[in-house]
């Protein structure tokens, strides 16, 4: 599927990836989280084109996840820094991590997040109930949200139509 189309899906997982999906994109972010503020440091530290971490880091401004800083008043130069709304991402970052490391790096994590209190690594990321149960995939159940639009409604009611045939037999 063409990236153009996936802001047509009603998916809030396509309107995320249309903003950090691309290559680069959450590496830049991650580097941030290490703490990384300043062009040249962004470029070093991942080897990536100075063109390419340009554009970059202007569509991650431009969309509130950095906003660029004079480094002190008065200055050419400036750092990025994460917005409230890029801090968010701290989770899926961790989660994407995790992954990686699980499925892909054999358990062999090329980088371990502490708790800089206990200085112990942080658990797993989980999808928990209110109650704090870890939750399954079949634990959950998709419902259509505020945002969705009338196909997503009834692609959804069609789901769990389905669902319910399976659990009674029919």
């Amino acid at each position: 599927m063409a990236r153009n189309q996936l802001q047509s899906l009603n998916c809030s997982v396509a309107d995320a990836l249309h903003l950090v999906g691309e290559w680069w994109t959450m590496l830049i972010i991650l580097e941030a989280f290490l703490g990384t503020r300043r062009f040249d440091a962004f470029q070093r530290n991942l080897g990536i084109a100075r063109n390419i971490l340009s554009t970059r880091l202007q569509k991650l401004c431009d969309h509130g996840i950095f906003r660029r800083e004079p480094i002190h008043d008065g200055a050419r130069r400036h750092e990025y820094r994460l917005t409230e709304m890029g801090l968010d991402l701290l989770p899926a970052v961790i989660a994407l991590m995790q992954w990686g490391d699980h499925w892909l790096n054999d358990d062999r994590a090329p980088l371990v997040l502490l708790d800089r209190k206990t200085r112990q690594p942080i658990p797993k990321i989980n999808v928990r109930a209110a109650d704090s149960r870890v939750l399954n995939i079949k634990q959950l159940l998709a419902t259509p949200g505020p945002g969705a639009t009338t196909e997503t409604r009834e692609r959804l009611k069609l789901l769990a139509e389905k669902l319910t045939n399976r659990q009674s037999g029919t």
